[in-house]
């Protein structure tokens, strides 16, 4: 079930970012820098479109969007805790994410992937706009985007 997150969400949200992104194998050095940028905070929350995936009353997975301007939506976050990884749960987040996005009337869903998870974006239709490079020499982020032409 999707629901809208709540601020007393932030801690359950920031350990499934950082064990999510431990899934795929990176070093600890590396878990380590993304602390600060995995960190979801109360206030975050309260001023973005912030959903979770619930379980039996338990989160599990979630998304945030955040509006940049007045066509342009920002995909923040798209995390499933790696005990649900393979049961659905990012397929159903991230087709609500984009009807989400695009009922907000935005004309462009936008989002800096880990390269892990660029051809899971691919395969709901986003696009490779971008690489940027990333604070791992060598590693580089996929930025994607979705348009919604009939929000233009």
């Amino acid at each position: 079930m999707i629901e809208r997150a709540v601020p007393s969400n932030a801690n359950i949200l920031t350990n499934i970012a950082l064990e999510s992104k431990a899934h795929w194998n990176y070093t600890q050095e590396q878990l380590d820098s993304w602390v600060d940028d995995l960190t979801i905070t109360p206030e975050y929350l309260s001023k973005t479109s912030a959903l979770v995936y619930k379980i039996d009353g338990k989160i599990v997975g979630f998304y945030i969007l955040e509006m940049l301007n007045m066509t342009t939506i920002s995909l923040e976050f798209l995390f499933v805790h790696p005990a649900f990884i393979g049961k659905r749960i990012g397929h159903e987040l991230i087709t609500h994410a984009i009807e989400n996005a695009r009922n907000k009337k935005g004309f462009v869903l936008n989002t800096l992937s880990d390269p892990n998870a660029e051809s899971f974006y691919a395969k709901y239709g986003f696009k490779t706009i971008f690489q940027q490079e990333s604070s791992i020499p060598g590693r580089y982020l996929p930025e994607m985007e979705i348009e919604f032409p009939e929000n233009m």
